[in-house]
């Protein structure tokens, strides 16, 4: 065997290192879980549901970074930048324009991802303790340009903005919290699934193949600059939409909210959740 079939077969490997079934919890685990968050919130306080809420956006913002570092293979240590663009494309949309929340979610998405897939241009050059400096320096500075004093109309400056927590639609006699925990909860399982289906699709083998081997991986025919900054593209909508959610829920977005501490914290998550398992 020359060495270039023995690159491709090593990648071929790499790609299928990963099994299906680490990707996803069993039928039966899956509804099970499924039940207890679509019945818990009846037995509990208000603040309880908020802070079941909280755990479900902050879930998705690790399940964003783990479609980044466990499925391609990058770090990064920038998530708080994303996590805070989302938040702010709510807020301007919500309070300036009177856009409907529910709006605000795929606008803030789009955005987010024009942002990742460009801040991942440049940082195609970059990898390992490199890429998460660079990113480290985004969320550093990112509550800093939030206070700069050409944006303040639109983002509050120091202040922040507040939200307004939208009701329940049709009359339905549940609480705001109540409400948006649900709300939550289907934009959670919804991009979940998109998530998992994405990592089983040939753009998610292809995330894997560079994660594993980036040589093996352009031997196959794989575009690596293409796919790494799609995967910092698509992980940076999901944390946007996760801070979209977020600044709906807390009512509230500031720069000092932001920090590069927000950022370790989802770093950390996903370490503990384990790396490239999305139910994590």
């Amino acid at each position: 065997m020359s060495a270039a079939e023995e690159v491709v077969a090593e990648g071929h490997q790499a790609v299928e290192a990963v099994p299906k079934r680490a990707m996803t919890l069993g039928t039966g685990t899956s509804l099970a879980v499924l039940a207890v968050l679509l019945v818990a919130p009846v037995f509990v306080k208000n603040f309880i549901i908020f802070q079941m809420t909280m755990l479900l956006i902050y879930g998705l913002a690790v399940l964003a970074l783990n479609i980044l570092t466990g499925g391609s293979g990058q770090f990064s240590l920038g998530q708080s930048a994303f996590y805070a663009v989302g938040a702010y494309t709510t807020a301007v949309l919500m309070e300036h324009f009177n856009v409907n929340y529910a709006l605000t979610l795929p606008i803030a998405g789009v955005v987010c991802f024009a942002f990742g897939f460009l801040f991942g241009q440049p940082a195609l050059r970059l990898s390992g303790v490199y890429l998460a400096l660079a990113t480290f320096a985004l969320a550093t500075a990112m509550p800093q340009l939030l206070k700069l004093n050409f944006l303040e109309h639109w983002t509050g400056g120091v202040q922040g903005l507040v939200v307004t927590k939208p009701d329940a639609p049709f009359g339905l006699p549940i609480s705001q919290d109540m409400w948006l925990y649900y709300f939550t909860l289907v934009v959670t399982i919804a991009i979940y699934i998109f998530s998992v289906n994405l990592l089983r699709s040939r753009s998610g083998r292809a995330f894997m193949a560079i994660r594993d081997n980036e040589i093996a991986a352009s031997a196959m025919g794989v575009d690596v600059a293409l796919y790494k900054t799609l995967a910092f593209g698509v992980s940076a909508a999901i944390t946007g939409i996760a801070g979209s959610l977020g600044a709906i829920a807390v009512q509230f977005v500031a720069p000092d909210s932001y920090t590069i501490t927000l950022a370790i914290s989802l770093f950390l998550g996903m370490v503990v959740g384990g790396v490239g398992w999305l139910p994590g």
